[in-house]
């Protein structure tokens, strides 16, 4: 029971990276939107940031199924 209660608690990471990535694209847009002439800039901020937000998310994902699957 309890480990199903910790694996439920690692996966959660994914809903706050989720968020996060949602923040961070709504932003970049408002930011291209003001000054066009930085979009490679920002894209490449937006995507770098996007890339490890989701990789905390998988490791999250991992964690859970280890506490699930590992004993």
């Amino acid at each position: 029971m309890l480990t199903a209660i910790g694996a439920a608690i690692a996966v959660l990471t994914g809903l706050g990276a989720g968020i996060g990535i949602g923040m961070a694209t709504s932003k970049a847009v408002e930011a291209i939107a003001r000054q066009p002439e930085a979009e490679g800039k920002i894209s490449k901020a937006l995507l770098l940031g996007c890339a490890l937000a989701e990789a905390t998310a998988i490791y999250g994902f991992v964690i859970g199924l280890l506490i699930l699957f590992v004993k």
